[in-house]
């Protein structure tokens, strides 16, 4: 994820702001709203849209805000039977639950070779339901990690039979500054603050979702009854807009203050080169590990997005080795490991961002690599295929330091795999759980009845 510098969390622990309270008077939040309105004028260049919304408090949630406004759309126009949803196969793991949540019927579009959304089915099923197509929800760059090269296309397609273009925001470190939502043709699209503005992402906390739209989109933004029409973020005319997403009027309004500074220190300049580096950052792995491991999918060009999809499933075959060996492999090098299983079940999805060093990178490099000839032992028969470093990894402190060994391999391999290992040891403080059945199967631990007799 994006870097949290200390500048820009620092003023969330100010108590001007993080003792505010969400439904405060609007006389005694002049000042913060000023701060909300450039932060929206900001957000809603960056996306190439008219207006914004922070009401929404994570992605999903904008998602889903974004669907209820296309709705209400149609709804203005008397076409409230339009309720089907194209949503392609590359596209963002919430969106199905998101568009059925909002009450619309999804349709799966199908994709190619390359990754990329096939257009001709596409457009088939846009005619099929032309009646009552209402949106497509698509992820530019794809999830897939590649940039769809025929989104402006794809829109086309969608308008002429009536509907709307929701583009999830997912992946928008891939466009700031070089490309946006609005250039592509999209009339919706919402952005992970908690990500791509360097919010901290997951841990429990809080995450902002706000959603951007077109102008004719516009009117129809969540509203608030404690939010008076009109003022920031909020539609001018509340018969119009949808109802309230969040209980608070403006989200989780205290950490907004990371975005702006961050947008602030950054400027254009800063923020375009970001996503350079994230796209830069993509491909030096790309190249680095395709070698090694193929990359299942790049554009026309032979580039990827921001991210790229490693491939190891032949390695079940040759070595007996899944996806999950290596990512529990990776805890004794000293990482987390990137998403696994998604979108393609069996692979690898590493996406490095702007924030890794050179020498970060070729530390994951490094490791990625090791694991692989250490797979290649068991290829070639020199590890057994069950109880080698993969399958019995990551190996924790107690387990190298007992006094019985019986594995066949040594101490120093299962733990120092390579040197930079020795100078900054993570220690794993749990081995091997059976994977999914291992957090599901309750075991009790308590004494028997008959000891409370």
């Amino acid at each position: 994820m994006e870097l949290n510098a200390a500048s820009e969390m620092t003023p969330v622990t100010w108590a001007a702001f993080g003792e505010l309270h969400p439904f405060a008077p609007k006389e005694q939040t002049q000042r913060y709203a000023r701060i909300f309105a450039e932060l929206e004028k900001w957000l809603a260049s960056i996306s190439g849209l008219a207006a914004t919304s922070r009401q929404a408090a994570a992605g999903s949630q904008g998602e889903y805000a974004g669907l209820l406004v296309i709705r209400r759309y149609h709804e203005s126009r008397g076409q409230a039977h339009r309720n089907v949803c194209l949503i392609p196969q590359s596209a963002h793991g919430t969106n199905p639950a998101s568009a059925v949540m909002a009450g619309m019927q999804v349709v799966v579009t199908k994709t190619d070779e390359l990754g990329n959304i096939d257009l001709g089915d596409l457009e088939a099923k846009a005619e099929a339901h032309k009646d009552n197509l209402a949106a497509v929800m698509v992820t530019y760059p794809s999830t897939h990690g590649v940039f769809e090269e025929g989104i402006q296309k794809l829109c086309e397609i969608v308008h002429a039979r009536g509907g709307q273009v929701y583009m999830d925001g997912a992946n928008m470190n891939a466009q700031v500054g070089l490309t946006s939502p609005g250039a592509c043709g999209a009339d919706v699209c919402h952005l992970n603050l908690h990500k791509t503005f360097c919010i901290p992402h997951g841990g429990g906390g809080p995450g902002m979702g706000p959603i951007c739209v077109a102008k004719h989109l516009a009117p129809f933004l969540p509203g608030h009854p404690l939010a008076p029409p009109g003022s920031t973020g909020v539609p001018a005319h509340p018969g119009e807009a949808i109802g309230p997403v969040s209980a608070a009027p403006w989200g989780s309004a205290s950490i907004l203050l990371i975005s702006w500074v961050y947008i602030a220190l950054m400027g254009e300049p800063g923020l375009t080169s970001a996503t350079k580096l994230a796209i830069l950052n993509a491909n030096y792995l790309a190249e680095k590990l395709g070698a090694h491991y193929p990359v299942l999918y790049r554009g026309s060009r032979g580039r990827v997005a921001h991210e790229c999809i490693l491939d190891p499933r032949k390695l079940k075959v040759t070595a007996g080795v899944e996806v999950e060996d290596i990512a529990k492999r990776l805890m004794d090098y000293g990482f987390h490991a990137p998403t696994i299983s998604f979108p393609v079940s069996g692979t690898m999805m590493v996406e490095p961002t702007e924030s890794e060093s050179l020498a970060e990178l070729d530390r994951f490099v490094d490791a990625l690599v090791g694991i692989r000839e250490e797979i290649r032992e068991i290829e070639d028969g020199k590890q057994p295929r069950e109880a080698n470093l993969l399958k019995q990894a990551p190996h924790t402190a107690e387990a190298v330091l007992a006094d019985s060994w019986d594995r066949p391999y040594s101490r120093e391999k299962a733990a120092f795999p390579a040197a930079w290992v020795r100078a900054h040891k993570f220690w794993p403080s749990v081995g091997r759980v059976n994977a999914a059945l291992g957090d599901r199967k309750l075991i009790c631990s308590c004494p028997p009845t008959s000891d409370y007799a």
